[in-house]
C-alpha cells in the first residue's frame, strides 16, 4: 500500500522516545510540513519541573491552548493538497492532565478541554513509539535539555504507563505501535526503511512493530 493515503500522520510517545526526530525525518521523506510541540515557548514548563504541584495547571493550560490553535489551523487547511506530520496528538493532551493535576484542577481542565476537542482533525495514522523506562531515562539524560534535568525516573515510569493505557483504548485512527528500544530511525537508514515498509503494508487498524536484539 502506498503512503499517499496518509495526509496527516502523528508520531507520539513519552518524553525522550524520539518522536520529534522521527517526525522531522518522516516529513523530509514525504515532502510534508511539520507540526511540532514547542515546549520552549511555555513560560511555566521549567517551573513545573521544579514545583509540579504549583505550576501543573498553568503549564497544562498553556499547552492546551497552544496545541488547539495549531490543530485548528490544520483543520482549516486542505489536507488533500498538502501533507502534515506532527509530533503530538491533541487527543492525548488529557493524559498529562490526569497525571499532574489535582482533582479540582482536572475538573476545570476537562471543562475547557471538552469545549475545544471537537475542533481537532483526526489523523490518518498514529505512530506510537514505545521504549523501556531505562531507554527513556538514558535518552533524556543524553539530550541534556536544561529544563528536563529534574525529571525523576518515577515520573518517566508513570508517564510511559499512562501512554500505554491511553493507546490501549485509543481507536479514533489506525495505530502502528513501535517498540523503539532497538531501533534508531534518525541515524540508521535501514531501521527507517523498515518502518516505511511496515507503514506501507499496514492492513488493520492496529499493528505492532519491534526489532529483536
Amino acid at each position: 500500500m502506498a503512503l499517499s493515503k496518509y495526509r496527516y500522520i502523528v508520531v507520539e510517545g513519552p518524553i525522550g522516545v524520539g518522536k520529534t526526530s522521527l517526525t522531522q525525518r518522516l516529513a523530509d521523506y514525504l515532502g510534508a510540513k511539520t507540526l511540532l510541540e514547542k515546549p520552549q515557548d511555555n513560560p511555566f514548563l521549567a517551573r513545573f519541573y521544579q514545583d509540579p504541584a504549583r505550576y501543573a495547571l498553568p503549564t497544562q493550560l498553556f499547552f492546551l491552548f497552544q496545541r488547539i490553535n495549531e490543530v485548528r489551523d490544520l483543520a482549516q487547511m486542505d489536507l488533500f493538497s498538502s501533507r502534515t506530520v506532527s509530533d503530538y496528538l491533541f487527543d492525548k493532551d488529557a493524559l498529562f492532565a490526569r497525571l499532574t493535576l489535582s482533582e479540582e484542577e482536572f475538573k476545570l481542565y476537562q471543562t475547557i478541554y471538552q469545549s475545544l476537542v471537537l475542533q481537532a482533525p483526526v489523523p490518518d495514522l498514529v505512530i506510537y513509539l514505545q521504549a523501556s523506562t531505562g531507554a527513556l531515562i538514558e535518552r533524556v539524560q543524553r539530550r541534556g535539555h536544561r529544563h528536563e534535568r529534574t525529571i525523576s525516573d518515577d515520573y518517566l515510569t508513570k508517564l510511559a504507563t499512562s501512554y500505554g493505557e491511553f493507546f490501549h483504548h485509543y481507536d479514533a485512527a489506525p495505530v502502528l505501535i513501535v517498540n523503539s528500544d532497538n531501533l534508531n530511525f534518525v541515524d540508521e537508514d535501514d531501521d527507517f526503511e523498515l518502518l516505511i515498509e511496515r507503514i506501507k503494508n499496514m492492513r488493520g487498524p492496529r499493528e505492532f512493530f519491534s526489532l529483536g536484539v
